[in-house]
């Protein structure tokens, strides 16, 4: 909040002296005059606006209203209008600001939230994390996969649904996932084809669980498949549910990428569909 002008010898200011002691721009004072909002007293032989002590005053309460975000219509009313609260006008101004303030914070808070998400992803402690994904969940995990995609649009998509997502939402992603990796064992032991319809229901709820993470396409999906059944950790946590459950996943999710069209042998995380 600015303090009170100096009014000091002010009677016959120019606009370059006004626009440095109160920091506005000459264009703003320009405007105001124009608009009759503010005008000089005083004008010289050659037409050019001086300002006297008075014009000051009304210009620093004009500045002063501004900064507190009254329009300038409003600030012509105060000024002028002698009928006019102005206690209840500037009460009223308060609460907007408060409430402008507290969505402000909100705001900052979530930045915080998103920001700590592109970081380290789960906003969980590492006792939540072990109580939602299970004892085998490994903490570090989302910080070795940040190193490694942080570039990416998934690791942003991911951090973004990250940042939004609560404990107990958490919880549902992994009972989701835990489903899903039942019902992909019992699927396998019933000796359900690559290619059939129960199989590509599988794959079809498959891309929709891991939308929690990031939207998958069917292409991004042939290259998941592939990793599942190459990478030791990702094979491990599978053929843990079902001897061979690795491979036939990427054999059910090969099929169905064939009936729509995509050939898995050329599959590419960015080709799209």
């Amino acid at each position: 909040m600015r303090g009170m002008p100096d009014t000091t010898d002010a009677d016959g200011l120019t606009v370059g002296q006004v626009s440095a002691r109160l920091g506005v721009t000459v264009r703003a004072l320009h405007h105001w005059d124009e608009t009759g909002l503010a005008r000089p007293s005083l004008r010289t032989a050659a037409g050019y606006r001086l300002y006297t002590t008075g014009d000051l005053e009304r210009l620093h309460r004009i500045v002063v209203y501004r900064e507190l975000g009254l329009g300038l219509d409003r600030i012509r009313t105060v000024l002028d209008d002698t009928t006019t609260d102005v206690l209840g006008a500037l009460r009223a101004q308060r609460t907007q600001v408060a409430e402008r303030i507290d969505r402000l914070q909100q705001l900052g808070a979530g930045l915080d939230r998103m920001i700590e998400a592109h970081e380290r992803g789960p906003l969980l402690t590492r006792d939540q994390q072990a109580a939602i994904f299970g004892p085998g969940w490994d903490p570090d995990g989302p910080a070795r996969a940040r190193r490694r995609y942080g570039d990416t649009t998934q690791w942003r998509q991911y951090a973004e649904r990250s940042a939004a997502r609560s404990p107990e939402e958490w919880q549902a992603v992994a009972d989701d996932i835990a489903g899903l990796d039942r019902a992909l064992g019992e699927a396998m032991d019933a000796g359900v084809a690559p290619g059939s319809p129960e199989a590509n229901r599988l794959v079809e709820r498959h891309r929709e669980v891991f939308a929690a993470y990031f939207p998958l396409t069917r292409q991004m999906q042939v290259c998941l498949g592939r990793m599942y059944e190459a990478d030791p950790g990702f094979a491990a946590h599978y053929d843990g549910i079902r001897v061979g459950l690795a491979t036939w996943f990427r054999r059910i999710v090969d099929a169905d990428a064939r009936a729509h069209g995509i050939d898995p042998d050329t599959a590419t995380w960015d080709g799209g569909r």
